[in-house]
């Protein structure tokens, strides 16, 4: 049966644009070798890269018609298909762009003329044109720009935001002719009030690497303020509400334990040129990456203050996702605190009302059923992710010791960052 969209991938990016689609009355399938089947039963799959999408969200994508598929033959019968595969970090940092080759891979053996192709995958500038043109086509024996229509747009939707969500979001797109960018813009200007047409697929992908590494960049500003706040016994905290009055030349970011998130920070701009790390990039994802070990340090303190050891003590972590209100764990620093926790000796718990089961070096990690309880017990208790479950106040009564590393309780109700 024909559809108007393939949306291959089903994770944070791709689901969110099928549920966008069929809200919009687009006949769309979803192509997920490994996630389509629990989708087309109506489940979410556990790793919880789904967004803030539920199991009742699904179930009425499917009865608006959506349908998830594990046959790559459905992609040879679509109008549009957009590549939505994840883009890991290697090893080595770079993006791996293993994913997307398999997806394209299986777009090309069935790809017809007069189909447009778009990448919202995380990517560096010129893998639209450079990596992911030259599959299409071998695969396909169609050239780009003439027989498909070809384009990148920067996945841009922010999970958990209830004031921007899809149609409120203005899609960027860069196509590699006229004819492609406006072949896009056609798509997408049934699903979004606003399309900003980029010159080509190179800007559209550097405004990926541009909005992306903004943040990374003021994070580590604003970590580095953090660390340098407490040595001189500032309320950074009180700093942030005061500059924020600053009605232009200021926006307001707030530190944390570390940055998560599958917006990784992007210092190579082309791939085909060799690397040319981006230096206040680099910069910052070395202060980034030093905030788990800060939080250590800061809880180690505390202890030894209050007479204990870190060898030994009871520390119970709340909220180990990378952002409040979600269940997606990805590049969350809960993983590396804990482990240096356990390192250390620490006996660690945790609580999360979004995730049951939690591991750490390969081992469960005990969840706290009562959380008062769990917080009176424990030596020590770190807020990670400010979930909106949280009573903190009433966590600030309870627990021992309470250090806050969101900022979210009331001055002098605990130890904050």
């Amino acid at each position: 049966m024909p559809a108007d969209l393939a949306v291959i991938g089903l994770g944070h990016l791709g689901l969110p644009l099928a549920q966008a689609a069929v809200a919009h009355g687009v006949a769309t399938i979803g192509y997920d070798p490994v996630r389509a089947t629990d989708l087309a039963g109506g489940r979410l799959p556990c790793d919880g890269a789904e967004g803030t999408l539920t199991a009742a969200d699904v179930r009425r994508m499917l009865s608006g018609g959506f349908r998830p598929t594990t046959n790559p033959v459905e992609l040879g019968r679509v109008r549009t298909a957009v590549i939505c595969a994840p883009t890991p970090p290697a090893a080595d940092r770079s993006l791996d762009l293993s994913q997307v080759a398999e997806a394209a891979r299986s777009l090309a053996a069935r790809l017809r003329p007069h189909t447009t192709v778009i990448l919202e995958s995380p990517a560096y500038p010129g893998t639209t044109e450079e990596f992911l043109r030259p599959i299409l086509e071998a695969g396909s024996g169609l050239r780009a720009g003439r027989d498909f229509h070809l384009a990148y747009s920067p996945g841009r939707l922010d999970p958990g935001n209830r004031t921007h969500g899809y149609a409120g979001t203005p899609k960027v797109i860069g196509g590699l002719t006229p004819a492609c960018t406006e072949s896009a813009a056609a798509f997408y200007g049934r699903l979004t009030d606003k399309v900003v047409r980029a010159r080509g697929p190179r800007e559209a992908e550097t405004v990926h690497l541009l909005e992306t590494n903004y943040r990374h960049v003021n994070m580590a500003l604003v970590n580095e303020m953090a660390v340098l706040c407490h040595d001189l016994g500032i309320d950074l905290w009180d700093v942030i509400r005061c500059a924020e009055t600053k009605p232009f030349g200021f926006q307001a970011f707030r530190p944390g334990p570390g940055v998560g998130g599958h917006g990784v920070p992007l210092d190579i701009p082309t791939p085909s040129r060799g690397t040319r790390p981006l230096r206040m990039v680099e910069l910052a994802q070395q202060v980034n990456d030093r905030m788990p070990q800060y939080v250590i340090q800061r809880s180690a303190t505390l202890l030894n203050e209050h007479g204990k050891s870190a060898r030994g003590a009871r520390v119970l972590l709340l909220g180990v996702t990378y952002k409040p209100d979600l269940a997606d764990q990805q590049g969350a620093p809960a993983q590396e605190v804990a482990t240096r926790l356990m390192e250390l000796g620490a006996a660690v718990s945790y609580h999360d009302p979004y995730v049951p089961n939690w591991s750490v070096l390969g081992r469960p990690v005990p969840r706290a059923d009562s959380l008062y309880e769990a917080a009176a017990d424990a030596d020590l208790t770190i807020l990670l992710q400010h979930h909106r479950t949280y009573d903190l106040q009433g966590l600030a009564v309870k627990a021992q010791l309470l250090l806050d590393t969101r900022g979210a309780t009331p001055a002098g109700a605990a130890h904050r960052l």
